[in-house]
């Protein structure tokens, strides 16, 4: 089985993890119900609970305990897109190849959309705490999640980013706006997995360095794709970066050195789990796929 047929069998396994989550539209709010999964159902990689998935697995991980925490991951995700596509922030009418979710449902459904999955998504792992039986592990991975998403991981990347408007940043500062507002959920994902699978202490603070690294590599590859790709591949609009007068990678070290901060970067990632697995592992050759891809 080639790695596209392996990617395949556990987007589809991700995905399938995630439905079984999703509200059902029904009473008098089913509205909302709709929007929050018209967004969740917009196709996607599902990068964070794959990626999850695989850490836990990698640290001896069994059972259904890291479901809920799948469906979260994406859950949060989902509404940061939802979020990023409206009026007051990035203003797109299209993601994934559809229109995103304020286009079909109104600005207003819009926010309470991203406010629902993101409020669904810890009633999602609470409920677990009642019908699973309690391990440490598992208020530490809900904690991690928790802190990865706020203003001292995604909202605090998304703050700065928002404030910076379209004044010209450092690559310093741009950096730490990667690491928040990308790298953070990534971190999350992964640590989460360990977490769940009572990895050490090292072997958390391993893969979270490791997550890091890939994602301020992947932010990055946005940053080129975004010159490189076309709306058709890309599934939203090209160019925006520049039709918003937004600092990148780009913008500040040019297209090539940008590839080439990419590919170190997920190199230094690549060497650091070396150190933990093998490179035949689907997590490792994940990676050097996300190096490559065009979307």
């Amino acid at each position: 089985m080639n790695f596209k047929e392996e990617l395949q069998i556990r987007t589809k396994f991700a995905e399938d993890i995630i439905a079984g989550y999703l509200p059902k539209e029904e009473k008098y709010q089913k509205t909302i119900m709709e929007a929050m999964n018209y967004s969740m159902k917009s196709g996607g990689k599902r990068l964070r609970p794959i990626m999850m998935k695989e850490c836990f697995g990698i640290f001896g991980g069994k059972g259904d305990i890291i479901y809920p925490f799948m469906a979260a991951i994406e859950m949060i995700h989902t509404y940061s897109l939802v979020h990023d596509d409206l009026p007051a922030m990035d203003n797109d009418e299209y993601r994934r190849g559809r229109k995103t979710t304020h286009v079909v449902f109104g600005e207003d459904m819009g926010i309470l959309a991203g406010d629902a999955l993101l409020n669904y998504a810890f009633e999602t792992i609470g409920k677990a705490f009642i019908e699973k039986p309690y391990r440490e592990s598992m208020g530490k991975a809900f904690a991690l999640l928790a802190e990865k998403a706020g203003i001292y991981g995604m909202i605090g990347g998304q703050t700065v980013d928002v404030s910076a408007g379209t004044e010209e940043i450092t690559i310093d500062k741009l950096t730490y706006i990667y690491e928040l507002k990308t790298g953070a959920l990534l971190e999350a994902a992964m640590m989460a997995g360990a977490v769940l699978a009572d990895a050490s202490e090292e072997q958390i603070i391993m893969v979270e360095k490791i997550a890091h690294d890939i994602g301020i590599a992947f932010q990055i590859q946005d940053d080129i794709l975004d010159v490189t790709s076309t709306t058709k591949i890309l599934g939203k609009p090209v160019h925006s970066d520049e039709k918003n007068r937004k600092t990148t990678y780009v913008s500040i070290i040019g297209l090539e050195k940008a590839k080439e901060e990419v590919r170190n970067l997920s190199q230094k990632a690549l060497s650091r789990l070396e150190t933990i697995i093998h490179k035949e592992v689907f997590l490792y050759r994940l990676i050097q796929y996300l190096i490559d891809r065009e979307k």
